[in-house]
């Protein structure tokens, strides 16, 4: 049974301490979402004011036949503008990203004391974490979505530590796509100057998490937000969306579109995987390639899964715009830094656009 929803911290230890997440509330035969979820009038998002990305996917099986440098400079020309892409015929298969979606939605359906095992406080793994919203106790109004995160260190570790009912299939969509990742950053970097090796890759990706995200039905979704206005810290990220969709990208003010400064949402496109640049390309590129500010909005017809894995830098890392973009711009416009504190400032703020890179912006 739920608790009272306009007695707050009864509702947030339902949701957060017993591990019932958003999911719980739903289950528990709401008809009205809840005062805390109710997000300010500028962050709702009406769903008809966003208009459909026309961007075709790009045919990544093209990169190895005579169409490469035109399937690089699509790649290219995407993280210059939009910071995001869709891909096909990636090399992960489809019966594998189908699975991902069907064990997300097992994952979630668990009984609420298997899912609280995992929540920070008390998870059993440093590498495993179960949550709702993003940073609970700094939002304004929280988000509507639950998930479980897994980061990953080495195998070994993923087979011990992961939640079983969601590991092997986790693991193996980070194994396949590893490939795809290493081709599109090969890309990315050889358009800057840099060439991609064993000895210097793990500089960029060294560190990898799978999310499983879970967004319930909502009773009144013009209310909410599944993900709040943000970009992503790391580096590439891969994105899995399910048949419902809901990613919507802010089209930058730069681009040549009828709409600028506005919301496009991202198409479900069968087998297609989403490409996101993250901060990290944004300041290592000096500014070329754009992270995507980007949100999620909730639905009432359906509940929705995304299963996201992040690629970045490990920890200890030192970060800073690429001596051979400098040279050629004559100007840094980011100091460097420790990849460990720039995650301190993103995890320690409520999602509010692009702000994350205020952290290593010089004025």
């Amino acid at each position: 049974m739920a608790p009272s929803l306009d007695d707050e911290s009864s509702l947030f230890n339902f949701v957060v301490r017993d591990g019932n997440g958003v999911k719980g509330i739903v289950d528990s035969g709401i008809s009205k979402v809840p005062r805390p979820y109710i997000q300010p009038p500028a962050e709702q998002i009406n769903k008809k004011n966003a208009s459909k990305c026309e961007i075709p996917p790009i045919d990544l099986s093209k990169l190895d036949g005579p169409e490469h440098d035109e399937v690089a400079n699509q790649i290219v020309r995407a993280a210059e503008t939009l910071g995001f892409f869709q891909v096909v015929n990636h090399g992960v298969p489809i019966q594998l990203l189908d699975s991902l979606k069907q064990t997300a939605h097992n994952f979630f359906g668990l009984p609420a004391e298997r899912k609280a095992v995992y929540r920070k406080e008390v998870s059993p793994s440093p590498l495993v974490k179960y949550g709702t919203s993003f940073v609970p106790e700094k939002e304004k109004a929280l988000e509507w979505k639950d998930y479980i995160s897994m980061g990953y260190t080495n195998e070994n570790e993923a087979l011990q530590q992961w939640p079983m009912e969601c590991r092997d299939v986790a693991l193996q969509y980070l194994k396949t796509s590893h490939e795809m990742v290493k081709k599109l950053l090969d890309v990315l970097m050889a358009n800057l100057g840099v060439e991609l090796d064993d000895s210097n890759i793990d500089a960029f990706i060294g560190k990898k998490m799978v999310n499983m995200n879970f967004y319930p039905t909502c009773p009144n979704p013009e209310l909410t937000v599944g993900v709040g206005r943000h970009s992503d810290m790391g580096t590439l990220t891969i994105l899995l969306q399910d048949g419902i969709g809901g990613l919507h990208v802010k089209v930058p003010e730069i681009i040549d579109m009828e709409k600028k400064e506005e919301w496009v949402e991202i198409p479900r496109i069968p087998g297609a995987l989403v490409i996101n640049i993250g901060d990290m390309l944004q300041i290592w590129s000096n500014g070329r390639y754009k992270s995507a500010e980007h949100r999620v909005r909730t639905t009432s017809t359906k509940s929705r899964v995304s299963i996201p894995i992040f690629t970045s830098p490990r920890a200890t890392q030192k970060v800073a715009p690429l001596p051979q973009v400098i040279e050629k711009d004559g100007i840094s416009h980011y100091r460097e830094f420790l990849f460990s504190d720039y995650m301190n400032s993103f995890f320690g703020n409520a999602h509010d656009g692009k702000k994350s890179l205020d952290f290593a912006k010089i004025n």
